[in-house]
Order: C-alpha cells, then sequence, then structure tokens
C-alpha cells in the first residue's frame, strides 16, 4: 500500500455557534490542508495518483472556501465549522471525486493554527 499526500492551505473566517469563549465571535484562520491518498498499485509510469490531479481536485474544492465566511456555507449552515466537521466535509468531497479501484483518500487533516487541528479517516 502506498501513501501520498499533499499539503495546501486557505484562508476564510468563521464562529462557533453554541460555544462559551472567544470562538463565538467572527475570527479568520490561515487554514493548512493535508490530504493523504493510498494507492493500492501503481500505473504504468509508476504512480499512485498523479500530484497534479490530486492538487486540482484538493484546489478546487478549498477555491470554493477560500476568503469566504465557512458559515455561511450550505454545509456549515447546519454543521458548525469546526476543524473536524471542516476535515470531514473536504473528504467527503474528495472521496467522491477519487476514489476508485487503485486510489481513496486515506484521510484529511486541518489545522487552524500551526499547533491545533483536526484530523478524518474513514
Amino acid at each position: 500500500m502506498y501513501e501520498l499526500f499533499i499539503k495546501t492551505h486557505f484562508s476564510a473566517a468563521h464562529h462557533l455557534r453554541n460555544y462559551e469563549g472567544k470562538c463565538a465571535n467572527q475570527h479568520g484562520h490561515n487554514w493548512q490542508v493535508d490530504v493523504y491518498c493510498q494507492c493500492t498499485e501503481l500505473n504504468d509510469v509508476g504512480m499512485g495518483i498523479d500530484f497534479v490531479d490530486l492538487k486540482a481536485a484538493v484546489n478546487a474544492t478549498l477555491d470554493k472556501l477560500d476568503h469566504t465566511d465557512l458559515n455561511e456555507l450550505d454545509y456549515f449552515k447546519e454543521h458548525n465549522p469546526t476543524s473536524e466537521n471542516l476535515a470531514k466535509y473536504l473528504f467527503d468531497i474528495l472521496s467522491s471525486q477519487l476514489n476508485d479501484s487503485r486510489v481513496r483518500i486515506s484521510k484529511v487533516t486541518i489545522f487552524e493554527t500551526p499547533t491545533c487541528g483536526a484530523t478524518y479517516s474513514a
């Protein structure tokens, strides 16, 4: 089994509903995103997945989040925009786009600060 990953980032604001503390106020983060995918076999070029394809899928998804207020997005109107929920949201979208018989998204890690974050895996 091979596991490949990319690291990227985006900027967005959010606030936590039903939370007692500073994070109930709107604030922003420079979110770091690590996306991992497992590959059961390599293609004829010797790749599990082309980083170009993985980056394109991740960047297209993050472009919809970049410089937004996450609370205004449909998904986060129903789910509090925590790091945990953001990791699952990205995992689900990327899995639906990239998973096939050889490749599957294995985990997504979100850092809202350099020292705090969450990982979602299936």
